[in-house]
């Protein structure tokens, strides 16, 4: 879709902008050895959007046809680089300072990184600056170890069909202040196109983030930061203590899909079924003894009812898992707007399932008025067959907020920080640790 308005956009910044209500302009496109992040000085939050966000009424009007006729389906997607297995590394994301970095959190023993989903809002910049200037507030740290290394996103960069046009005000500005690379999944929305409008999937997302070098794209504005160079939608990132495997859960709203399904989806095969056990294989011929995190856009559960969940998604993931005979120490999604927290039972195992998808967008409800209050915690009624008990833990639905996660040689930390609580508060919310030799919850050793 091509929406065109004035700008009205009050961003103030230095290098990206030109303080009188317009975008900034022109991008280098040329290759940098290094990455840039941050404005030197960001300036004041926006106001309002530079290019104004009209109704998807219409567009939306059509997707509903099409799900009652039963005639969506999900959409192919580019192969990653780098074959069954494709790898991005910390050191890769700092470009020519990689190596130093990746050895200074070894040294220190510890790796700080935020994540969140469903950043971008169609309304208006507010709520993403109010999640991003927390993000923000989190570099003011005493100890270097403390300071976030990254921002992995957990899918929903742009709403509401991932246009190139909407980058500059839902991602570039937002995080115009954020010090550090951000890599990313890709969400439903990030992949959706406009029934009958020609749109290619994925577009401005594997521009944005699946560059093959750091250059600054014209979708930024002006702005630094450059381009992000994932291998594709779905990939191994390598970090210090941790290890992550990112999946594409595809265009639909509901249920996440990652295969073909036995011929059901033909045309997303199943490459990200041979990529996970290629990954999951690797880690346990090298003897990783680091956090596993598993990280999909839509979740495995959800509060309150049985949709949104994404069961066969999560399915062919156990069968993985059972076959290589290595799970995960925690999933990560986001989709549903709001936070929760669940401990799902497997065998000797407590494994955190969490949803993160308040970063802006929007925040959901999880009972409706003429409903009593959800309580946590509390088990979830699982579908007929399902062996493993899940408990909801913890849960927000009334803030925007996002994850600080801490990984050490022996325990990996997610805490919730709503940023309702202001950018100097350091406390969490919510907090679970997990002892990565046990896979069991455990109290925080510092």
């Amino acid at each position: 879709m091509a929406h065109k308005s004035k700008s009205k956009n009050k961003h103030g910044g230095d290098d990206g902008g030109d303080g009188q209500g317009q975008p900034p302009t022109g991008s280098s496109g040329t290759a940098q050895s290094s990455p840039s992040y941050a404005q030197p000085v960001p300036g004041a939050d926006p106001t309002e959007f530079a290019i104004h966000h009209p109704t998807d009424n219409a567009a939306y009007a059509k997707i509903d046809s099409l799900n009652k006729e039963h005639k969506l389906r999900p959409l192919a997607f580019p192969a990653p680089r780098g074959g069954t297995e494709p790898r991005l590394t910390l050191a890769d994301i700092y470009g020519a300072g990689g190596s130093a970095a990746e050895q200074a959190i070894t040294q220190s023993g510890q790796l700080v990184f935020h994540a969140v989903g469903d950043t971008g809002s169609t309304r208006g910049p507010e709520s993403q600056s109010e999640v991003a200037d927390k993000m923000v507030s989190d570099f003011n740290e005493t100890e270097a170890k403390d300071v976030p290394k990254f921002f992995l996103h957990l899918g929903d960069v742009i709403y509401n069909f991932g246009e190139a046009e909407y980058y500059y005000d839902q991602f570039y500005d937002p995080y115009r202040g954020y010090p550090a690379p951000i890599v990313a999944l890709a969400g439903n929305h990030d992949g959706m196109v406009v029934p009958g409008s020609g749109a290619t999937t994925l577009a401005a997302f594997l521009d944005n983030f699946c560059a093959e070098d750091f250059h600054r794209t014209a979708d930024s504005g002006g702005l630094l930061r450059t381009a992000q160079i994932q291998p594709g939608v779905f990939y191994t990132f390598e970090a210090p203590f941790l290890r992550c495997f990112v999946l594409y859960s595809n265009t639909l709203e509901d249920p996440g899909v990652i295969s073909s399904e036995d011929g059901t989806w033909p045309e997303i095969g199943d490459s990200q079924l041979a990529f996970l056990e290629a990954a999951l294989t690797r880690a346990k011929h090298e003897k990783f003894a680091g956090a596993i995190i598993i990280a999909h856009h839509h979740p495995a559960y959800t509060a309150g009812t049985l949709h949104g969940w994404s069961i066969t998604l999560r399915e062919e993931v156990d069968a993985i898992c059972d076959k290589v005979g290595l799970w995960p120490h925690a999933v990560l999604s986001g989709h549903a707007h709001n936070y929760q927290r669940f401990t799902r039972l497997h065998g000797d195992m407590q494994i955190p399932y969490i949803i993160a998808g308040n970063g802006g967008h929007a925040v959901a409800k999880l009972s409706r008025k003429e409903q009593l209050p959800l309580r946590a915690p509390t088990k979830l009624q699982m579908p007929k067959g399902d062996k493993d008990q899940v408990i909801l833990e913890s849960y927000d639905d009334q803030d925007y907020g996002y994850l600080r996660i801490v990984v050490t040689e022996t325990q990996l930390r997610m805490e919730y920080h709503p940023a309702s609580d202001g950018e100097t508060a350091k406390t969490p919310d919510d907090t679970v640790v997990i002892d990565l030799a046990t896979y069991k919850i455990a109290p925080l050793i510092s």
